[in-house]
C-alpha cells in the first residue's frame, strides 16, 4: 500500500500543477491583464441607452447620434495646431493638456480626446480629419430630451470623472453616467451592460484579427426602457402656471403613490446639460443664486408647513381622545398661552369653533389649544412630545420617504431630545412648543412630504411610498412601491377631517378654487418667511401653501402647492392646485379667467427685495 501511495501523490501533485498552469496561462487571463497587453486592443460595444416614456407611453427621453474624437499619441504627426484648434473650437492650451493626458493613459491605445461632438461639428471635422494622423472618430449616442420640462425629475448624463473611474471598474474615461434624477437612480437599468471585443495587434500596431478567436469577447446586454409615473401634459401645464414664481407643485395618485407631476420653479431645459456646452450651461445655472434652478424645491426645500399641518394635529387630538369633533373652543382673535404671550388669529372675538369650523376658518387658537392638550395628556412634556412625534412620523414626515430619486431632505419633526438641547435643565413645557400646533415653530417639511400628507388623508389613513417609475421593460419595480403604509390614526377619524377640508372650499378660506362638477377638498396655509441679511434676521412676505385632493370620494389626484413669498394660501397656491386638478381630471380647463390670473401672476419683485439697496417692507 505504501509503495502505491507515493506514486499516487506524485501523479496527483503533477496533475494539480499542470491544471493550475493551464488555468493561469490559458484560462485565467482577466480583463486587466488583457488591457495591459500592448499587442491586444480592447473595443467596447455600447448598448443604446434605455428610452424613457411617461405614464401614457409618450416618449420623453430618446437618443441621438454623436461622436467622440479619439487619439493614439504614438501615431501623432506634426500638425497645424492653429487650424486644428479652430476646427475643434478649443484653445491651444487645451489641445496640449489633452495630448499629455492621453500620453499618460497610453501612447499606443486609443482614448477620448474630445467627446460629444454634434453632427454639425462632426461634418466640419470629418472633411479635414485625414490631415491629422493619430486622430479618429468613434460613434456613440447621447440623450435627446423631447420634453422641455421635468429636468429635475429626469436628471442628465455626463462623462465619468477620475474618482468614478477609480471607484467603479465598469467605467472607463470618456464614458457616460447618469447624473441626478432618474438617470442616476436607474443608471444600471438604463445603461445596460457593454460588451467587449479583443483584437490582436502586430508590431506596427495594426489589427491582425480577433484575439484568441474571440474566446474572451462578451456580448452587450441591452438597456431597459422605463415608463415614468409622470403625466407629461400635466407636467407641462404645471410649468406654465409657475412662470415668474418660485416654488413647487407635487401631484400624486393616492391609490398607487405614483407621482403625476413634480414642478420645480424656476426650471430649465434638460437639453442644456448635454453636448459640449454642458459645463458652460451648468455653471450659468449654478451661478443663478436668486432663482437657483438646480435646487429642487419639491424634494430639497424645507419649509414650515403652516396651517396645512393643523390637519395632522386635529387627527392626533382625535386619536388621543383629547377632543371630539363637537368640542368647542373659544377664540378671541387669538389667545394668551404663556407669560402673557399672545398668538393672533383672524377669527372675530367671541367665536366658538368646533373641529369642522376650526378647519375651514383655520383657527390658530383652536389648534394651538388642542396641541397643548395632546402634549399635557401625559405625565411629562417629554413623553407627550415624543408620543406626538411618533404620530407625525407615521405620515412620512421627518424622513426621506424612500422615493426613487437621489435628491431629498428629511425635514424636521422635533422630539424631547431636541428641546432638551435648546432648553437645558428641563426648562420647557407644552406652551414652549405651542407654535407646532399651527405648523410653525421648529417643524420643517418638504413639498413632496406635504403631497404625501394629502394622499394619506385621501386614502383615509394610508399611503404608498411616492415614486417616479411606473414600469420597467422585462423587469419589475420594488415591492415597497406597492406596499401600503398605515398611519397611527384610526381610519374612523379621517372623515371629519375630510369634511372640514371640503368646507374649506365650499365656505372657508379657498372658495376661489371651486371646480364645477368636482368635489374637491383642501387646506390653505401661510408660513412665515425669514432671511438673514448682514447677520440681521428680517421677515419677508409669507409663503403660500395648499394641500388637497379630488374628487372627495374615490380620489384620483392629491396635490401640494408651495409658492415662495406668495402671501396667503388662497392667493396663489389654492387656485394653482385647483387648476392642476381640473386639467388632470377633465383634460381641459374651463375657468379661463382664473387661468389668465395665474399666467399673468408675477412675484419676481418679491424675490428681488432682499437684493435691493433700499429697506423693504416686512410681511406685506
Amino acid at each position: 500500500m505504501k509503495n502505491k501511495l507515493l506514486p499516487f501523490l506524485i501523479i496527483l501533485s503533477s496533475f494539480i500543477f499542470i491544471l493550475r498552469l493551464f488555468w493561469v496561462q490559458l484560462i485565467d487571463i482577466n480583463d486587466v491583464k488583457l488591457s495591459n497587453k500592448n499587442s491586444v486592443e480592447k473595443v467596447y460595444n455600447f448598448p443604446e441607452r434605455g428610452y424613457v416614456f411617461d405614464r401614457n407611453d409618450r416618449l420623453i427621453v430618446g437618443n441621438e447620434l454623436f461622436y467622440d474624437l479619439m487619439i493614439i499619441p504614438a501615431e501623432l504627426k506634426p500638425i497645424d495646431t492653429l487650424e486644428f484648434c479652430k476646427i475643434l473650437k478649443i484653445a491651444k492650451t487645451t489641445l496640449i493638456d489633452k495630448i499629455n493626458k492621453a500620453k499618460k493613459y497610453s501612447r499606443v491605445k486609443p482614448s477620448v480626446f474630445l467627446s460629444q461632438i454634434s453632427k454639425t461639428d462632426y461634418a466640419i471635422i470629418q472633411e479635414k480629419l485625414w490631415k491629422y494622423k493619430g486622430f479618429s472618430v468613434r460613434k456613440k449616442s447621447n440623450r435627446n430630451y423631447l420634453l422641455n420640462s421635468a429636468s429635475n425629475i429626469l436628471g442628465y448624463i455626463s462623462e465619468v470623472n477620475d474618482y468614478e473611474v477609480k471607484d467603479n471598474s465598469y467605467y472607463e474615461s470618456g464614458e457616460l453616467i447618469g447624473r441626478q434624477g432618474i438617470e442616476k437612480s436607474y443608471e444600471k437599468k438604463l445603461r445596460g451592460l457593454k460588451g467587449v471585443s479583443y483584437f490582436e495587434k502586430d508590431n506596427f500596431n495594426r489589427t491582425t484579427g480577433s484575439y484568441k478567436e474571440g474566446v474572451y469577447d462578451t456580448l452587450l446586454k441591452p438597456a431597459k426602457n422605463i415608463n415614468l409615473t409622470i403625466d407629461s401634459n400635466l407636467q407641462i401645464y404645471g410649468d406654465s402656471l409657475m412662470v415668474n414664481k418660485f416654488g413647487s407643485i407635487v401631484a400624486i395618485e393616492p391609490e398607487s403613490g405614483e407621482i403625476l407631476s413634480l414642478i420645480n420653479a424656476p426650471s430649465f431645459d434638460p437639453n442644456l446639460l448635454i453636448g459640449r456646452e454642458r459645463s458652460t450651461n451648468y455653471l450659468k445655472l449654478k451661478n443663478d443664486t436668486i432663482g437657483k434652478p438646480l435646487f429642487d424645491r419639491g424634494l430639497q426645500g424645507m419649509y414650515p408647513p403652516g396651517s396645512t399641518f393643523k390637519l395632522i394635529n386635529g387627527l392626533i387630538a382625535l386619536q388621543e381622545d383629547v377632543i371630539t369633533p363637537s368640542t368647542k373652543i373659544l377664540c378671541n382673535a387669538g389667545h394668551f398661552y404663556s407669560n402673557k404671550r399672545f398668538m393672533k388669529c383672524h377669527c372675530k372675538p367671541g367665536t366658538y369653533n368646533d373641529l369642522n369650523k376650526a378647519i375651514y376658518n383655520s383657527c390658530n387658537t383652536y389648534f394651538a389649544t388642542i396641541y397643548k392638550k395632546t402634549i399635557e395628556k401625559y405625565s411629562s412634556s417629554k413623553q407627550g412630545v415624543d408620543n406626538w412625534k411618533n404620530h407625525v412620523n407615521s405620515f412620512g414626515l421627518g424622513n426621506y420617504l424612500g422615493y426613487d430619486h437621489p435628491l431629498g431632505q428629511p425635514g424636521l419633526i422635533p422630539d424631547s431630545k431636541y428641546y432638551d438641547k435648546w432648553y437645558p435643565n428641563n426648562r420647557w413645557r407644552a406652551a414652549t412648543t405651542i407654535s407646532n400646533g399651527i405648523g410653525q415653530g421648529e417643524i420643517l417639511t418638504t413639498p413632496i412630504q406635504l403631497g404625501n400628507i394629502a394622499a394619506s388623508i385621501a386614502n383615509r389613513g394610508w399611503f404608498i411610498t411616492p415614486h417616479f417609475v411606473k414600469k420597467i421593460s422585462n423587469d419589475s419595480i420594488k415591492f415597497k412601491y406597492r406596499e401600503k403604509k398605515y398611519s397611527s390614526i384610526d381610519s374612523i377619524h379621517f372623515e371629519k377631517i375630510v369634511q372640514g377640508m371640503y368646507d374649506v372650499i365650499e365656505k372657508g378660506t379657498a372658495q376661489n378654487s371651486k371646480i364645477r362638477g368636482i368635489e374637491i377638498v383642501g387646506k390653505t396655509g401661510t408660513a412665515e418667511n425669514f432671511i438673514k441679511i448682514d447677520d440681521v434676521r428680517k421677515q419677508l412676505t409669507d409663503h403660500s401653501i395648499f394641500i388637497g385632493f379630488a374628487p372627495k370620494e374615490n380620489p384620483k389626484i392629491a396635490i401640494a402647492v408651495f409658492i415662495e413669498n406668495g402671501y396667503w394660501g388662497t392667493r396663489w397656491a389654492a387656485p394653482i392646485a385647483s387648476l392642476m386638478m381640473e386639467k388632470y381630471l377633465n383634460k381641459k380647463v374651463e375657468r379661463k379667467y382664473l387661468e389668465k390670473y395665474i399666467f399673468n401672476g408675477n412675484l419676481m419683485n418679491e424675490y428681488l427685495k432682499p437684493y435691493t439697496k433700499s429697506n423693504f417692507s416686512i410681511n406685506e
